[in-house]
């Protein structure tokens, strides 16, 4: 069995938005989840062992991240050097300059001819030597429709068509590759893509350049032992028949909230010819936790959003904000800002590691008609107005002055009066 460590889409240097600054070290607190993460990563390929590390694309959030993001990547993968264990670097979106050429932030690697690194930024067969024996990796890095085909190849095509042709292109080239192969050896296609059936997270964000959509039958080959993807943020396999496994291992740390609750982790895979089996193994990673509150029918909109916060705040909920990146989203009507104590609520908010504080105005005039007063009811104005008054909780208190008002205001154009007070409404 030949071992393998299986990660994607590192991302190092995003998310800065929902740290702080380390006053200790001066780095943003989310850099420094991003580094602790890999490190657990790498860490986890040491203690196991692990024959070789296939990393599926997207290093940075973008080709040209700064030098000590850099370093911190670079810091991390040097220790796989020291271990003598081979490493394939593959190509994602994120890694290309936005033209969809190169690989910038990760080709520094092979141009400094580091032992046992392969980078991955074209479609070809890596032969590689393990100390259980040779793989073949298939690498597959992301591709944009520029790589396939020109412009005027394109002119005049619907979207489906070009996606259909690129598709028969790729094809093409792929089976070139997979008739070089040798059978007796255990193959992985490594690829950076989007497959027609995944289930989406922070990716459909953040897309860099425009890729196109694989059908999951280019994957399914039976000369692959394995297929490694990148790019979905969210770890799934693909094929249930397992044959070959087709695994998104995700990313490894919570870009944003839309991956609030997704685990994240790796997949470790013992390979043969013929065989495989493969785990996916979570990481302990920032929580991010999102706190919706409804203060609009509140009395006291105070006390229940800080009940809200509270209740969560103590380390024996499951759901506990300590230490988390943190949103707040309450509603509330308008003349009920006044009612909210901002430093209270700042307060209430100090256990989480960050917090944003995202209050919306629910409207008014979003209610829905009252039926009774419809345009095509014949109802009495002054019925009217106290249907009207018996549907407004927050005129209950002064509803009856309001109706005897009315009616004192009441003289011999009446029915005009109140006509028009309900149209009003």
């Amino acid at each position: 069995m030949i071992k393998i460590l299986h990660l994607s889409d590192i991302h190092m240097g995003s998310g800065f938005s929902h740290g702080r600054i380390n006053s200790a070290t001066g780095l943003n607190t989310r850099l420094e989840d991003f580094v602790k993460t890999l490190s657990l990563c790498i860490d986890q390929a040491l203690a196991a062992a692990v024959d070789m590390v296939i990393f599926g694309g997207d290093a940075f959030p973008d080709a040209t991240p700064p030098p000590y993001v850099q370093e911190a990547f670079a810091s991390q993968f040097r220790r796989l050097v020291d271990a003598d264990i081979p490493t394939v670097l593959l190509v994602g979106n994120h890694d290309q300059h936005s033209q969809g050429v190169g690989g910038a932030s990760l080709n520094i690697y092979r141009t400094l001819g580091v032992p046992g690194f392969v980078v991955g930024d074209t479609l070809t067969t890596h032969s590689i030597e393990t100390r259980n024996g040779k793989v073949q990796i298939i690498t597959l890095p992301w591709l944009t429709r520029s790589t396939l085909m020109t412009r005027q190849e394109t002119a005049g095509l619907s979207m489906a068509d070009v996606n259909q042709l690129l598709t028969e292109r790729l094809q093409v080239v792929l089976e070139g590759e997979i008739r070089r192969l040798d059978p007796d050896v255990p193959t992985v296609l490594l690829a950076h893509l989007m497959a027609d059936n995944a289930t989406l997270g922070a990716e459909r964000l953040l897309a860099v350049g425009k890729g196109f959509t694989l059908p999951l039958s280019l994957l399914t080959r039976p000369c692959f032992d394995y297929v490694a993807l990148g790019h979905v943020h969210k770890h799934q396999n693909l094929n249930k028949s397992n044959d070959p496994p087709v695994i998104y291992p995700g990313s490894i740390e919570r870009v944003d909230f839309s991956e609030e609750k997704e685990d994240k982790g790796y997949v470790m895979v013992e390979l043969e010819r013929g065989k495989v089996n493969w785990e996916f193994c979570s990481l302990p990673v920032r929580v991010f936790r999102t706190i919706e509150v409804d203060l609009s029918k509140a009395d006291d909109p105070q006390a229940v959003l800080l009940k809200a916060i509270t209740s969560l705040s103590s380390a024996n909920t499951k759901y506990n904000i300590q230490d988390a990146v943190v949103r707040l989203i309450y509603k509330l009507r308008s003349e009920q800002l006044d009612l909210i104590d901002n430093s209270s609520v700042h307060s209430a908010l100090g256990a989480a590691h960050t917090y944003t504080i995202q209050p919306e105005l629910v409207s008014q005039l979003a209610k829905p008609r009252i039926p009774e007063l419809s345009a095509s009811s014949s109802i009495d104005p002054m019925d009217a107005l106290k249907t009207y008054l018996d549907n407004r909780e927050d005129l209950k208190d002064i509803a009856a002055s309001m109706l005897e008002a009315a009616q004192n205001l009441l003289g011999d154009d009446e029915e005009m009066w109140l006509e028009s007070v309900v149209e009003n409404i």
